[in-house]
């Protein structure tokens, strides 16, 4: 069964989300036979990198609330993530676009490493003040999860994933996704915001049932047929 998980590693609730999930999912009995594919979805496209300034200034400027706001703002969401076992320091995140970290992820999932990805992104801007828009930093993260460094910086170096991301990003549109995290259980249930992980939880046993229903199709009658190789009869 395939669960769709669409995120932008500058949004603190898909990371907190991403924790709840991971608790539900740890357990669900039939946990070996999910497959978890994170999509693309940026919060800002348009979000212009600036290493000079905190994600606290940057949320009072953008938002035009007072500096007191945004820290009250902030200290909310670093409770919430702290009770989900994540350490957050908005006072070290860096403002930076997070496009190519996109790719840097849709290149990880070639190779099996989209969650490694996902998860080590996450912890770079949340928790360690990196800027998850500089070539070097996502060289260093996509390294240390097993990713080629050469493959990497020709990627980066190129627009390669660039219509990877905007597929993801299309397709969210097309389903109507207005904000992330969003999660797709099975292309049929939907669980929108990071949600508790009793709620997923009961999303993946409600899903899974319908995904063994789809699988164990009654065979009214035997016709004739080809099967692969070429043999009819």
């Amino acid at each position: 069964m395939k669960v769709s998980i669409w995120s932008d590693v500058r949004c603190p609730f898909c990371y907190i989300g991403k924790r709840k999930f991971e608790k539900a999912l740890n357990k669900f009995a039939d946990k070996d036979k999910v497959e978890v594919v994170w999509r693309s979805f940026q919060l800002d496209p348009n979000l212009e990198t600036k290493t000079g300034i905190n994600a606290v200034d940057h949320i009072a400027a953008v938002k035009g609330i007072s500096q007191q706001q945004a820290e009250e703002m902030h200290t909310h969401v670093t409770r919430v993530a702290k009770e989900a076992g994540l350490d957050f320091d908005f006072e070290k995140a860096v403002v930076a676009n997070s496009f190519n970290a996109h790719r840097l992820i849709q290149l990880a999932k070639t190779h099996g490493l989209g969650n490694e990805a996902e998860e080590q992104l996450f912890k770079a801007h949340f928790t360690e003040g990196k800027n998850i828009d500089d070539k070097e930093v996502l060289t260093q993260t996509g390294v240390a999860i097993g990713l080629d460094e050469k493959e990497i910086k020709t990627m980066l170096s190129t627009d390669a994933f660039a219509a990877a991301v905007k597929q993801d990003e299309q397709e969210a549109r097309d389903i109507g996704v207005s904000g992330v995290p969003f999660f797709v259980f099975n292309d049929r249930y939907a669980v929108s915001g990071a949600q508790s992980p009793d709620t997923f939880l009961q999303a993946l046993q409600q899903s899974w049932l319908s995904f063994e229903q789809d699988r164990n199709v009654e065979l009214a009658e035997n016709g004739e047929a080809c099967s692969p190789g070429g043999n009819c009869n």
